[in-house]
């Protein structure tokens, strides 16, 4: 009996994975499985009136960034803004995490702001003129401009890794297909999860290698 026997009827098990490593994962699973250095951030948050934002399109890593960070402020506290009101509440932390944080309301801009709490900021607008009428000192990060073939295909094989099911050879993606994705999608990190996501249930049921592009 081979080690994956036991494991055959799982639909992944003969890529020696437990599941699609492209779906949804957890918000702990996505901080875990970052690819980011938030040490920098991390000393920056250590007092009031400081402020954080990173500023980027939808799907280049602004979100992972937050959670990555939460993982280093027991205290902190996180709110995602949806598209469409109300607003949630925003809870008391240190640091003050805030998702989206272009669709908060002027009200709900105004309460935040003239906390005084350090606040990490995901935002598709620069918001560092209303901090600093507050008094935040402000630093601003572009998210997505740093998102190379080379990282592209560190953070895609990290998940691929973490699907793992058992001892033995997995997937994996080639520099020449991270090469590949970005020049399709640029550095919309999402979208190419989205892509290969879709390519790997089309391929459940086939027999041979994946096959990561076309």
């Amino acid at each position: 009996m081979t080690k994956l026997t036991k494991f055959a009827w799982l639909p992944w098990s003969r890529f020696n994975l437990h599941r699609n490593p492209f779906g949804e994962l957890t918000r702990q699973e996505r901080a875990e499985l970052a690819v980011v250095n938030v040490d920098h951030i991390v000393a920056l948050l250590n007092e009031n009136m400081k402020a954080v934002q990173f500023i980027g399109a939808c799907g280049r890593g602004k979100t992972t960034r937050m959670l990555k960070l939460k993982m280093q402020f027991p205290d902190a506290s996180y709110a995602y803004v949806p598209e469409n009101p109300p607003c949630p509440a925003i809870e008391v932390g240190s640091p003050v995490l805030i998702d989206e944080a272009q669709r908060l309301s002027r009200a709900a801009r105004h309460c935040v702001f003239a906390s005084g709490y350090p606040l990490v900021l995901a935002t598709h607008q620069d918001l560092s003129r209303s901090l600093r009428k507050y008094g935040y000192t402000v630093h601003t990060e572009q998210i997505g401009e740093g998102n190379s073939p080379e990282l592209v295909r560190q953070l895609l094989n990290r998940r691929i890794e973490a699907s793992r099911l058992s001892d033995g050879p997995i997937p994996e993606l080639p520099l020449e297909h991270a090469e590949r994705l970005v020049r399709d999608f640029g550095s919309d990190i999402r979208s190419m999860e989205n892509d290969l996501y879709e390519r790997f249930q089309r391929q459940v049921d086939r027999n041979g290698e994946v096959r990561f592009i076309d």
